[in-house]
């Protein structure tokens, strides 16, 4: 789910989250803990599952109220530390410690997406996984990028 706040007042979403999930409309929001807003905590239900992963712009407020709340109901609640950031470093971390007290999970973006991956065999999505990496994973998408060209450097031939 998406959801944003007050998007007639400069609550739009970055259009940089917003193309990654072209088929979900955003649910516009006016309360700040997402938890407490029913057509958010309905659409979440709806789908059926019972973990919910959160990312959002202030880590102390649009991650925290809500992950802490999920949590205290029972849901297994992972937030995505580097996809979120509070309004200073201090403000990130020790919403990050609140968090980590009332039972939710923290990871990184590449080990979420390397958990949904789980195996390199599975090809279904490889392409879309490169893609992410080449294009937001730092040394590692370089890296891959690298070990490609070197991988389709044609060898010279010896006996020559």
């Amino acid at each position: 789910m998406l959801t944003s706040v007050i998007a007639a007042q400069g609550g739009n979403i970055f259009p940089q989250i917003t193309d990654v999930f072209p088929d979900q409309e955003v649910i516009d929001r006016t309360l700040i803990n997402t938890w407490e807003d029913k057509p958010t905590v309905d659409a979440v239900k709806a789908t059926g599952r019972k973990q919910l992963i959160i990312a959002g712009l202030w880590t102390e407020i649009c991650v925290a109220m809500p992950a802490i709340q999920a949590a205290g109901e029972g849901w297994d609640v992972t937030v995505v530390t580097d996809a979120s950031g509070g309004v200073s470093v201090e403000a990130h971390e020790v919403a990050i410690q609140r968090m980590i007290a009332a039972g939710v999970n923290m990871m990184t973006w590449v080990a979420v997406a390397s958990e949904w991956q789980r195996d390199w065999a599975r090809t279904e999505h490889i392409d879309e996984l490169i893609e992410v990496m080449q294009q937001h994973g730092g040394g590692s998408g370089i890296a891959y990028m690298w070990e490609q060209q070197l991988l389709n450097t044609p060898v010279p031939d010896s006996a020559k």
